[in-house]
């Protein structure tokens, strides 16, 4: 396998799996809004396809040739059930002409909390079906369940120099870097023919969300970064009127409160064992 077309390139969890793609020696094509803008942030190796995933006839554009799919979809965090969601609608329509094309493998970024069953949450249950469906392709597939990605703090819990927690953490998060899991993934096409995998994917140490914010405080480059804490149900009241907050409770407490058992030897043994700390993360910040 030598063609891989990526959706999702140009976030934030897409870049390094682009990037290490392409290190690899893959011939990469993505599916990007704006050209311009990806030229930027993804390597000058990789074909770019301008469209997005409304649009059938990008899609099929952006799979000629194409050998493998891997797909960085996502929900909006002010999304609502009545909106195109990529990872829901998006997802569809690519599973809807994939097998117009010669792909080899599909594989898939999910999430470990998504089977939290603390509570219901609709886009935990997409998520789930987002698996069933790419399963039911008949494709060999590779689905990853990532824990924390390092690259949430300073992504999505850092603002206005704070960094913004919420509620008790109950457990501690094998926290990735976004780099160690492109290389997983890279190493997922060299490695995989007809295997259907599922892989667990968690970095080398363990913290609560509490003590990965400290430990990200104390070694960024980032001057005067303090942290700010609320109760949960702060943020859960406040999803009541904001949906961004309403988004951010649903995974705060999934993510303080699913258990999380170490579960990525077999993982660590076919792809390769993480090595960035959340302190080196940091520095490099």
């Amino acid at each position: 396998m030598k063609k891989i077309t990526v959706f999702g390139a140009t976030g934030m969890l897409g870049q390094p799996v682009v990037k290490a793609l392409a290190d690899a020696g893959f011939e990469v094509t993505a599916l990007v809004r704006n050209t311009q803008k990806a030229s930027v942030v993804l390597p000058s190796t990789v074909t770019l396809v301008e469209g997005d995933l409304e649009n059938i006839a990008a899609i099929r554009r952006s799979l000629q040739g194409a050998e493998g799919v891997y797909l960085s979809l996502s929900f909006e965090q002010t999304a609502k059930s009545a909106d195109f969601i990529g990872e829901r609608d998006g997802l569809r329509n690519i599973l809807s002409v994939i097998h117009d094309y010669p792909i080899q493998r599909i594989a898939y970024l999910s999430s470990i909390i998504q089977a939290y069953e603390g509570f219901r949450w609709w886009i935990f249950d997409w998520k789930r079906e987002a698996i069933a469906l790419i399963k039911a392709t008949g494709i060999p597939y590779t689905i990853f369940y990532p824990s924390n990605f390092m690259e949430t703090l300073p992504g999505r819990m850092i603002q206005n120099n704070r960094v913004l927690l919420a509620g008790t953490p109950k457990v501690k998060n094998y926290w990735i870097a976004g780099e160690d899991y492109g290389r997983q993934v890279a190493q997922s096409f060299l490695k995989l023919t007809s295997e259907n995998r599922d892989y667990a994917v968690q970095g080398p140490e363990a913290l609560t969300v509490d003590e990965g914010a400290d430990v990200y405080v104390k070694n960024t480059t980032q001057p005067k970064l303090k942290i700010a804490k609320v109760p949960l149900w702060v943020l859960k009241w406040a999803g009541l009127f904001n949906a961004q907050a309403g988004y951010g409770y649903h995974v705060v407490k999934a993510m303080i409160e699913h258990p999380e058992p170490f579960q990525a030897q077999n993982t660590w043994d076919e792809l390769g064992k993480p090595t960035i700390t959340l302190a080196q993360f940091a520095k490099s910040r």
